[in-house]
């Protein structure tokens, strides 16, 4: 029984059906494609043509592998892999009307575009720019109408394009990376941008795809979060924050507005339409402008703090973020720096910190791993904390019949069987909050409990209008 991987099919559906492939693809520099959360989110959507692309994978070279194992490849190669391929087998010394011949069976027309693509991919892999000037005589005849003074200015603009994206490039093929993560989300955003495109007299397919487009205002929000002021502030580079920013938000809010809209009518589609191919440029100006800028200004430490903020934000696209492996763990230190407080996510003075405490709009207290009281924030107070209590056992504060629930919630803490009890009661004729939070170090020890006194009777009168 012939064995056939078909190259329109994703990765995913390929190792479904012949799992050996997961070691045979391993070999040719699929390295992720043994890990189980990269195959079910990156696999699941990307054929073995776009990954190679991606990894900047000779996709000759998987298709070798794949027959040497006893494999039939079928599906259309990737065009730029294929006139790569013939611009290397005529510098290999090919007969001219050989390669010519597989050429015009390929294709029946090419674009400038694409074989300037072509060119600085090789660019890229290291062929030098001599070499790429050397093939313009040759390759000349191979695409008609080109003369050679045109190639070699299509070789020059290869070459100060591949300057310009070689850094991002070098980033984008580290698993992980922001970089990597924020093109690997584009990647799949072309792939649904391209699927609304097919299905758009289909209206219940058409909703599935917009919901799931819809993802892109994570992508968005990390970039307006995480890059655009990095740029804008720290280097002075203000273009991106002040054009992209702005059709970043566009983009968003038009896809949810078209969301709402249930009827899609004439004016709908175009509308979709629009966007769509706004959401499309967008993924080219950050392929080309945005990505090369950040790699070639942004630090080793930046790229890493970059990383580690992102994790705040949800998966785009996929079931969760990517994980770099071998970086730097974050540094989350606290300490004491002259009249400073330093903390992983700033630093205070110590009046700066007193004054935040005390207009938090809630009453702060906090209780050590001996159960001491150790601090009350300032100001007047629904349930009176007064300064004799401070070093004294929290229970000695309470009636009896109290004490005892306090006993048992710090007891609970203690133990790890709760993180947090509130309690809703009425003080004083008003709706009150309080919580009870264990307080835990990084490795998850308990070192006190804080509560926290909030008045809700603002929330009964909102609600009551």
């Amino acid at each position: 029984m012939k064995k056939i991987v078909d190259l329109n099919k994703k990765v995913f559906e390929l190792c479904e059906e012949y799992p050996e492939l997961i070691e045979i693809l391993s070999q040719q520099g699929f390295t992720d494609i043994k890990k189980k959360t990269a195959m079910n989110t990156v696999g699941k959507i990307m054929t073995l043509p776009k990954a190679s692309k991606l990894r900047q994978i000779d996709m000759a070279n998987v298709v070798a592998a794949l027959e040497e194992a006893g494999f039939e490849v079928h599906g259309q190669v990737d065009r730029v892999t294929l006139l790569k391929s013939y611009i290397e087998r005529l510098n290999d010394g090919e007969d001219l009307e050989s390669v010519r011949r597989d050429f015009v069976e390929a294709f029946q027309d090419v674009e400038a575009a694409e074989i300037m693509q072509a060119e600085q991919e090789m660019i890229q892999e290291g062929m030098p720019y001599a070499e790429v000037q050397k093939l313009c005589d040759v390759h000349s005849s191979l695409f008609h109408g080109s003369t050679r003074e045109e190639q070699v200015y299509k070789a020059e603009l290869a070459v100060e394009d591949s300057l310009r994206r070689q850094g991002a490039s070098v980033f984008v093929a580290i698993p992980g990376h922001p970089l990597s993560t924020l093109t690997l989300e584009n990647e799949i955003l072309a792939l649904l941008i391209d699927e609304a495109q097919r299905h758009m007299d289909d209206v219940k397919k058409t909703d599935e795809i917009l919901n799931k487009i819809r993802e892109v205002s994570i992508h968005y929000a990390k970039k307006g979060d995480l890059i655009y002021p990095l740029l804008k502030e720290r280097y002075e580079i203000n273009g991106p924050a002040d054009v992209m920013w702005a059709v970043d938000d566009e983009i968003r809010d038009t896809f949810h507005d078209l969301a709402k809209t249930r009827k899609h009518d004439k004016e709908w589609k175009e509308r979709y339409a629009a966007n769509l191919e706004r959401a499309e440029e967008m993924i080219y100006k950050e392929t080309n402008i945005l990505f090369p800028l950040c790699a070639q200004t942004f630090s080793e430490k930046e790229w890493e703090q970059l990383y580690w903020d992102s994790l705040g934000y949800e998966p785009c696209f996929m079931e969760q973020i990517p994980e770099w492996e071998g970086i730097q763990p974050e540094k989350k230190e606290t300490k004491i720096k002259g009249h400073e407080v330093i903390l992983p996510t700033g630093k205070l003075n110590a009046e700066q910190l007193r004054a935040l405490l005390n207009t938090i709009p809630m009453e702060i207290s906090f209780v050590d791993e001996q159960d001491l009281n150790r601090y009350f924030n300032e100001g007047c107070k629904l349930f009176k904390r007064p300064s004799m209590a401070l070093g004294r056992n929290v229970a000695s504060c309470h009636p009896p019949k109290i004490s005892m629930m306090v006993h048992q919630i710090l007891e609970s803490f203690k133990a790890g069987t709760q993180d947090e009890v509130s309690v809703w009661m009425e003080k004083r004729g008003r709706i009150v909050l309080v919580r009870y939070v264990a307080l835990r170090d990084e490795q998850g020890n308990y070192i006190g409990t804080a509560e926290f006194v909030q008045d809700m009777e603002m929330a009964r009168e909102y609600f009551s209008k």
